[in-house]
């Protein structure tokens, strides 16, 4: 999930890269458990249906029509909370998640 996080198209991640790594932990969870990499900053009654509409499968339906990301992965540079990075290291992932699980 890390390779299909990086930047979107003029995008940054977070200035505070730990939300970047949570993001993409959740993703990779999902892509793992559902097949896709459903967005994993929202509540779902049934991921499985969610899955198979597709609108919340990263990169959302918001961030391919309008660079808008929920979960603060894919941000512009005018955004107050983008940083200045297009990549993350799994060193950078890893010590995001520490004390998740």
């Amino acid at each position: 999930m890390r390779a299909g996080s990086r930047h979107w198209s003029g995008t940054y991640f977070c200035v505070d890269k730990s939300v970047t790594a949570v993001v993409i932990q959740g993703l990779a969870e999902h892509k793992d458990q559902l097949g896709a990499p459903l967005c994993p900053c929202r509540h779902y009654d049934d991921k499985e249906a969610e899955v198979a509409q597709g609108f919340w499968n990263c990169p959302c339906v918001p961030m391919r029509e309008r660079k808008e990301c929920h979960c603060m992965l894919f941000l512009t540079e005018d955004n107050d909370f983008a940083g200045k990075d297009q990549d993350i290291s799994m060193e950078e992932i890893n010590d995001g998640i520490k004390g998740m699980h």
